[in-house]
């Protein structure tokens, strides 16, 4: 479905990613991790065509996303990012009623079908009852699933969220990695995250990619990846790996800096 090869990203003349490629496979849920200043921001930004590479390529379902217009692009994939701003005053139901606005012509007013798309996204989320909202008025859990409603609203194939659990408590963390899954899971929604947190990409996960100063080091499945071997090379730290009854994903546990 989405085919990222031999992709390079520059920034002020500094290589910050190198030679990167990875395949995401339609349905599946994959995360991005690896250390602070690797690349993964970028690496998104760059599969969202917000920012330039220098060569390889991006295919959505073997197309070219260079040859794809902006609209085309906005109707089959959508990023959030770490800090989406609205205005404060502005509604939970308006925020997502933006999410239409790909499908309409320039000018054209939402009909009662974007409407209703709107109200599906709303109660998706669980937000119905609090459409009505000033946006500023949410928890950050609840603000950030007004931005995915937004994002469901506008029905892409692939959501894109960079650290979307970033800023918020620990409880908020997994309701919205939750809703991702079950999105996903519900849906057949396509999604491809970047996740700081090691254990939330093991139980969130089919499929991880792992990158290291704009390299990619692995790609597999939370089994194939969480290992004692890979957190020692990537992220300088012993670690133990668990598997408990309740979760067929490895749990890992840091135990002190690699010496």
């Amino acid at each position: 479905m989405l085919k990222v090869d031999n992709v390079s990203i520059r920034y002020e003349h500094k290589q910050v990613v190198r030679n990167f490629s990875f395949h995401v496979a339609s349905g599946d849920v994959v995360s991005i991790i690896g250390p602070n200043g690797s690349g993964k921001s970028t690496l998104l930004k760059a599969i969202a065509r917000m920012l330039p590479y220098d060569n390889g390529s991006i295919t959505l379902n073997n197309v070219n996303m260079k040859s794809m217009s902006s609209r085309d692009i906005a109707k089959k994939l959508c990023m959030l990012s770490q800090r989406n701003q609205a205005p404060n005053d502005i509604s939970v139901k308006n925020l997502v009623s933006y999410g239409r606005y790909p499908h309409k012509k320039w000018f054209e007013r939402l009909n009662d079908e974007d409407m209703q798309i709107v109200d599906w996204a709303l109660e998706k989320t669980h937000l119905l009852h609090y459409k009505d909202r000033p946006i500023s008025a949410l928890s950050g859990g609840e603000s950030q699933r007004a931005w995915i409603a937004m994002a469901l609203a506008q029905r892409p194939q692939i959501l894109l969220l960079d650290e979307p659990t970033t800023y918020l408590d620990i409880s908020h963390q997994h309701e919205v990695l939750q809703l991702v899954r079950e999105l996903n899971e519900e849906m057949g929604m396509t999604v491809v995250m970047v996740l700081h947190d090691l254990n939330q990409a093991s139980s969130y996960s089919d499929q991880i990619v792992v990158i290291q100063e704009g390299d990619r080091k692995v790609t597999g499945s939370p089994d194939e990846v969480m290992t004692k071997q890979m957190i020692r090379d990537v992220y300088k730290m012993e670690s133990e790996i668990q598997h408990v009854i309740w979760d067929d994903a490895p749990r890992i546990h840091l135990v002190s800096a690699v010496k």
